[in-house]
């Protein structure tokens, strides 16, 4: 069990420039247009660190006129503001690291972008008196411009301490954002949920795209688009009421005929099929959508197909 996350607090409240100084450690896809927000928010972004060629054509082209520096500068620099975008795994070697350094300095706030971590991965950051906050934006970023037209109005999963809630909540509008508060124990949930809906989706419609190749569609894009928009925003307004197509209606001789092509042509693809299938019955039966002996028939052809191993 990790030791219980401590940092100095005063009784004052906590006050912070309007104008902040920032750093961006990490400036990949997320970290640099977040440090591009802010700095069209108003905030003097004053460093940013990352080591690939990709990282600095990303900074030459979002934060052209922010200094490239080495991580413990940009968090000496950043007296206000340290932005950490790392990825999940790297995240607290980082911190400890930026600690042990003794670049890290007592009142400035360290702030990490990752989704699946809370408060205690930035431990030693508040050991050496920094002010610890969680904040990630629930958005997929290419790294390009395109990103801050598509910041205004989405939400950021927060975690932070009472103290600090004001000031979060002030950068998180700065960012043309919306909080989520978050807690701490819950952080491994709210990121499985957006991996889950996200990152999934994208192999999904990778998948179904394929699998149209392999039917002789050249343009699988063309037929889907419109499909899959139709699907998420009714799934997004009316639920589970959303849902349609053969396991919905029970068409079991349909699921089987799916699944012997899918076997014989893309048997890479079963496996899936099969898991969505089962849950998309689970949640049909539950709305009232499937009854429960037409599910039954379908389990049967769920159930006895083989997976090669």
């Amino acid at each position: 069990m990790s030791a219980p996350l401590r940092h100095r607090a005063t009784a004052a409240p906590l006050v912070f420039p309007r104008t902040l100084a920032v750093g961006v450690l990490g400036a990949g896809r997320v970290g640099a247009t977040l440090g591009a927000a802010l700095a069209a928010a108003g905030h003097r972004v004053v460093g940013a660190s990352g080591a690939s060629g990709a990282t600095r054509a990303r900074l030459a082209l979002l934060l052209p006129e922010t200094p490239h520096l080495p991580a413990p500068a940009v968090a000496r620099a950043a007296t206000d503001l340290l932005i950490v975008a790392v990825p999940d795994d790297a995240l607290a070697g980082v911190i400890a690291d930026l600690a042990a350094s003794g670049a890290l300095r007592p009142g400035q706030v360290v702030a990490h972008t990752s989704g699946a971590h809370g408060l205690a991965v930035l431990a030693p950051a508040a050991e050496a008196g920094a002010r610890p906050l969680a904040l990630h934006p629930a958005m997929t970023f290419t790294g390009t411009p395109d990103d801050l037209s598509r910041l205004p109005g989405i939400s950021y999963g927060v975690t932070a301490p009472a103290e600090l809630r004001a000031f979060a909540a002030r950068l998180v509008a700065d960012l043309g954002g919306v909080p989520e508060w978050v807690g701490e124990n819950d952080r491994p949930l709210y990121h499985a949920a957006l991996a889950h809906g996200a990152n999934h989706l994208v192999t999904l419609v990778n998948e179904a795209a394929d699998r149209l190749r392999d039917a002789g569609v050249e343009r699988p894009e063309k037929v889907l688009a419109p499909l899959l928009r139709a699907a998420l925003e009714n799934a997004l307004r009316l639920g589970d009421d959303a849902l349609t197509g053969p396991v919905s209606r029970g068409d079991a001789g349909t699921v089987r005929r799916h699944l012997d092509r899918l076997a014989r042509t893309a048997p890479e693809s079963v496996p899936a099929y099969l898991a969505l299938a089962r849950r998309t019955a689970d949640r049909a039966v539950a709305v009232g959508r499937l009854r429960p002996a037409e599910a039954a028939v379908l389990r049967d052809v769920l159930d006895g197909i083989e997976v090669a191993a």
